[in-house]
């Protein structure tokens, strides 16, 4: 586990959601929460690199200030026992918080992403957070269904079977294993079974409800979102071409989930690991 939560705030809506989410993970898991705002200077909505520090006649840095300050005071309503931190970085969103997520337990967006000064696309932050990240990637979004499970999208990762079944543990209750087949379910219900051979082993006292469903993998974890406190997905499914650092089935939750997705990247050597 990592030492710290990390969340990027924007004074958006979406990002006081997503401060109120860290900070109660940060809590489950016993770590501090780092709250990081990237401050570029807008300019017909471009980013045009840094802001001058000295260029107190602007306010925009004062106004920076005060959206950690009120991100700080979010986190507190939320989990008062957390320890908090916070940075003001000059630069890109995207760069400045894969840079201080390095290592931590997780790191915690907003669904819009953080365009608000910066001029950024509408969501763009949080798609290349999630298929860059050291760490796993909280996406923000919708509502997580009271006494819900988690529900995961087998995929054959370990590391994403081993996220969800931390946030299972932490968030007591069980958890469920969907795989979706559109072709053979013998051979579907084959993999499901390779997918969590050793599972009481490698994770005891969490309470596992594997799911066959015929079906999308988009639309049927899409529907499962909706009764869930939370979807775990790897960032490349299992058969998601090589070139492509985000796999269309989390791209699709990462949008469209009725709940919070949280997106595992599985490392390189781990991958290898796997494919043997």
């Amino acid at each position: 586990m990592g030492s710290r939560v990390v969340v990027g705030v924007d004074g958006s809506e979406q990002a006081l959601a997503a401060v109120r989410a860290a900070a109660v993970a940060a809590g489950r898991r016993g770590v501090p929460l780092h709250v990081v705002h990237a401050f570029i200077w807008p300019y017909l909505h471009v980013n045009v690199g840094p802001v001058d520090r000295d260029m107190p006649e602007t306010g925009l840095r004062h106004h920076a200030e005060d959206l950690l300050a009120e991100a700080v005071a979010e986190a507190g309503k939320a989990a008062p026992e957390v320890a908090v931190t916070t940075a003001l970085i000059d630069g890109v969103a995207a760069p400045v918080l894969l840079a201080e997520a390095l290592g931590a337990a997780l790191l915690v967006l907003g669904d819009r992403g953080l365009g608000g000064v910066s001029g950024l696309i509408v969501g763009s932050v949080a798609v290349h957070a999630v298929a860059h990240a050291d760490c796993p990637v909280l996406i923000v979004r919708g509502a997580e269904a009271a006494g819900g499970p988690v529900v995961v999208g087998a995929d054959g990762s370990e590391c994403t079977m081993a996220l969800a079944a931390e946030e299972s543990t932490l968030r007591r209750t069980d958890l469920v294993a969907v795989l979706a087949w559109q072709d053979s379910e013998s051979a579907a219900r084959h993999r499901l079974g390779a997918y969590l051979a050793g599972w009481p082993e490698r994770h005891p006292g969490v309470v596992l409800r594997p799911e066959l469903v015929r079906g999308n993998p988009k639309h049927v974890l899409i529907e499962r979102s909706r009764t869930a406190q939370l979807v775990v997905l790897g960032a490349r499914g299992r058969d998601t071409f090589k070139g492509l650092v985000l796999g269309s089935v989390s791209q699709a939750l990462v949008y469209h989930s009725a709940c919070p997705v949280a997106v595992v990247r599985t490392p390189p050597e781990a991958g290898r690991e796997q494919a043997r």
